[in-house]
């Protein structure tokens, strides 16, 4: 039943219609008074016309002519019907724009034509084709009656041209699970409206389109009226970001008092928001330019969310993954001391026997089974051409091994055991010269880099553990404010462009907008604490051994230092709390979070495979972390300055290569060189006696082998990085660090089966075991769900659906996997010696 009435001052045609049904519509142009010259006349002429829905009309007017065009329509519109106004304005060049008013009963909707939008430095565009939705007000009562009006009015005294339609915006209502296709332009937005079933707590709202740009902005908003569904006024409320192809935002009920909200999606005038390309224009103060054809065709597709018990088995499947790596250890762990037991028992019923055989079962040699070193022929022939100091003084067996006399072996047991200053970590008791004579010998062995006193170099060793866990207090403690900043302004703002996620597979939990990647790396920190259990037990137990005076603990084997074992574990388990600080809210301005510790755990990691055979001339946890430092700074300027920079580039190739060389020269001699005004003179001393007046080859064979490798890898990615100028150049620094690792570790294994020492089972397996799982990690990492190296826009085109449990995607399957294959890297290092543990250090050589 409808209510029609006529006004006093011009005739309008209204229409009730029943809650949240449009039925009709009405047009006026209101009555205008004139000055024309001295008298001002009222000539308003009132033309009426019938309208109806669906029917497009023409009509010519000026500033003296009215033109009311109204609509009776007895259809009732379906709820999940909108009504939509379109106007396009056909005079080329009006004096006056055209204004259309839209009078509702809780809002008011106004829009010019033609319409100016704004872009990029105040550029302006202009458009004669408009196209708005309107809103629908909810009603208080089902009786109550809705009026909505449009009033056109223009101040052009010359005719102005015009069409009007309003029509029918069928499927206005989404329904869950079903694509609706449309199209859009800057001044033709369009916005639906999505009300939550019941038992539907979230939602994922998904916008695609099949071609990258025009750019768009797809926006979230709470039902009320107006809707900001323009370039310049959709970031006012709600949530949104920037889109190519792709959008998603995950939508929770809680968010919406309404139980509904609308999907507003705008193209914007420019591209440059979503990556392309900025154009520059000479502008005049008040030029139009022209807008060009922007229209864009998208799907909008509303789909379920996980629910709870998705979220519940996503931790649960997390921790028992992890958990069992913890029932694991602890079955090892009773296996190996059962081993030991019965080891230990075995010793006891051999105290009867021989003096000589028991001392083969304490060393674990057999007689018959000569421990060479690879390419040397005779162990004792090698060792007989080198000069020999006292510690050295050492008397050979007729199997060719090199047996040290009792009382050589309690003296270094008493030197060992003796007092020293806390901060003399050079306790050495030979002289300079000495030095020089045992550490430039063709073949060392550990004996020879192992004669300071243990307990200094623990001390030394330790600072490495000391040093990070300070690092990581203040280190942290600002990235988690940080962190806890950005994803307030991320709710508060509702802007979605500030973190890069994977929209596709963000599930949010709280105040977090994607739970599920800080939870997957929980790993780092549960397997971090639990190698640093291991760590914990091998030094109680050598501790214990050390006490006893066991032979093996203090004559045999690699020396035992725990320090670094104690900072790599730290600094997995800070990789794992920063990367799941950097995953509340990734962006270009924290990626430092992400990878600072992964620097630092590649150079731990080669730091101990060093100290493995050098102990005594390690390098200090100071310069270590100095040197980490450098490389961080480094990483931080290959991301701010490093993206198309020659100069950059230039000066970072040859510091990578000059450090290169000064490390080689390091490794090469052993710590005995100086970097003074002399090392001219010396470098061409050597390249005289050595190539030139003798064409000798080099005196460490096998050292110039890792060397020269490593200078032709390092050689190559400094001329990759000069050449291609990769844009993520922190990814580009750590593959540095890797390959050099891996080359390093590689050389090591070859060394040790080339000197005659073999892996033992355990250590074989973890080798094994870590290999396969760098491999599938490595092809997860390598998916690249999202970069904060391009525009927000950009880099939801590479987001993915979850593909583990519906809970976690391939990120978080890198983050597993990695967590895993650190630890048995881990594991390695600390497991490949273990063969040693019997073996007289006066047989163990160094490479």
């Amino acid at each position: 039943m409808s209510n029609c009435w006529r006004s006093r001052r011009g005739t309008v045609f209204s229409c009730g219609f029943e809650p949240g049904l449009f039925s009709c519509f009405g047009v006026l142009l209101l009555t205008t008074h004139v000055l024309y010259g001295e008298a001002n006349t009222n000539t308003s002429v009132v033309v009426q016309k019938d309208a109806q829905f669906d029917i497009t009309y023409l009509d010519t007017f000026a500033l003296t002519t009215m033109h009311i065009i109204s609509s009776l329509s007895s259809d009732h519109f379906k709820r999940t019907e909108g009504v939509r106004v379109s106007v396009e304005l056909l005079s080329e060049r009006p004096n006056g724009p055209v204004l259309f008013v839209v009078r509702q009963k809780q809002a008011v909707l106004s829009f010019q034509v033609p319409l100016i939008l704004r872009g990029l430095y105040q550029r302006k565009y202009q458009y004669t084709q408009v196209g708005r939705t309107l809103c629908q007000p909810p009603t208080l009562a089902l009786s109550e009656m809705q009026f909505f009006y449009v009033d056109v009015s223009t101040l052009s005294t010359s005719g102005v041209h015009y069409q009007l339609r309003v029509s029918r915006v069928e499927s206005f209502t989404l329904q869950t699970d079903k694509k609706f296709t449309f199209n859009a332009t800057p001044s033709q937005p369009q916005f639906f409206k999505y009300v939550f079933p019941d038992g539907e707590d979230t939602v994922i709202v998904k916008v695609n389109s099949q071609k990258n740009f025009p750019c768009s902005v797809m926006s979230i908003q709470d039902i009320q009226c107006p809707v900001y569904d323009l370039d310049n006024n959709v970031a006012f409320i709600g949530m949104y970001q920037t889109m190519t192809k792709t959008g998603a935002i995950t939508v929770q009920r809680k968010d919406f008092p309404s139980n509904s909200f609308y999907v507003v999606v705008v193209v914007k005038t420019e591209d440059e928001a979503c990556g392309g390309p900025l154009k520059f224009y000479s502008l005049l103060p008040d030029e139009l330019l022209d807008a060009g054809n922007r229209s864009k065709t998208l799907d909008v597709v509303v789909s379920p969310a996980i629910n709870s018990n998705v979220y519940i088995m996503g931790v649960l499947f997390c921790l028992g993954i992890f958990l069992s790596f913890y029932i694991l250890t602890f079955l090892v762990a009773c296996i190996e001391n059962k081993r030991l037991h019965r080891k230990r028992a075995g010793l006891l019923k051999a105290a009867d026997m021989s003096p000589a055989e028991t001392g083969n079962l304490a060393t674990g040699l057999s007689p018959a089974s000569p421990y060479e070193y690879g390419s040397f022929a005779d162990n004792g022939s090698t060792m007989s051409s080198e000069p020999v100091t006292d510690s050295m003084a050492s008397a050979e067996t007729n199997d060719g091994y090199m047996e040290r006399p009792l009382d050589v072996v309690g003296r270094c047991r008493q030197e060992s055991l003796s007092s020293v200053e806390e901060d003399d970590y050079d306790t050495l008791a030979d002289i300079d010269s000495d030095k020089n004579i045992v550490r430039t010998k063709k073949y060392l062995c550990v004996s020879d880099l192992a004669r300071k006193d243990k307990r200094v170099l623990n001390k030394k060793y330790q600072i490495y553990f000391w040093n990070i866990a300070t690092i990581a207090v203040f280190y942290a403690l600002p990235v988690i404010q940080l962190v806890i900043t950005y994803q307030t302004v991320v709710n508060v703002t509702g802007n979605q462009d500030i973190c890069y996620y994977n929209f596709l597979c963000a599930h949010p939990l709280g105040a977090l907008s994607s739970f599920n990647n800080i939870l997957s790396n929980l790993g780092y920190v549960m397997l971090g604490l639990l190698f640093l259990l291991i760590v914990l037990q091998r030094d109680i137990l050598h501790n214990r051994a050390l006490m006893r005076n066991d032979t093996p603990a203090l004559e045999c084997g690699i020396p035992k230092h725990f320090g670094l074992f104690y900072a790599m574990g730290t600094a997995l388990m800070m990789e794992g709390l920063l990367s799941a600080c950097y995953h509340v809210c990734p962006n270009y301005t924290n990626f430092q979070f992400d990878t600072s510790f992964m620097y630092m755990i590649a150079g731990l990691c080669m730091l101990k495979l060093y100290q493995k055979r050098h102990p005594d001339i390690n390098a200090s946890a100071y310069s270590a972390y100095a040197c980490l430092a450098a490389v961080i700074f480094f990483s931080v300027l290959g991301v701010v300055f490093g993206k198309g920079n020659t100069a950059f580039w230039v000066v970072f190739s040859v510091i990578h290569i000059v450090a290169t060389m000064l490390l080689s020269t390091q490794l090469y001699y052993v710590g005995r060189w100086r970097l003074d005004s002399g090392i001219l003179r010396r470098i061409l001393y050597v390249i005289y006696t050595d190539c030139i007046r003798q064409c000798s080859g080099p005196m460490y064979i096998d050292r110039m082998v890792l060397l020269v490798m490593g200078n032709i890898v390092n050689w190559s990615l400094a001329a990759y990085g000069l050449i291609k100028r990769p844009n993520d150049f922190a990814s580009y620094l750590l593959a540095i660090a890797i390959c050099n690792l891996l080359l390093y570790f590689a050389f090591y294994i070859i060394m040790k089966l080339r000197s005659g020492e073999r892996v033992l089972f355990l250590a074989l397996v973890c080798i094994l075991f870590t290999a396969v799982v760098w491999g599938f990690a490595l092809f997860f990492f390598f998916q690249g769900l999202s970069t904060w190296q391009k525009t927000p826009a950009e880099s939801r085109e590479h987001n993915r659906d979850c593909i583990l449990l519906s809970f976690f995607d391939d990120h978080d399957i890198w983050h597993f996997l990695s967590s895993i294959a650190m630890f048995g890297s881990f594991l390695v290092l600390l497991t490949m010696d273990d063969d040693l543990d019997t073996i007289q250090r006066e047989k163990i050589y160094v490479f």
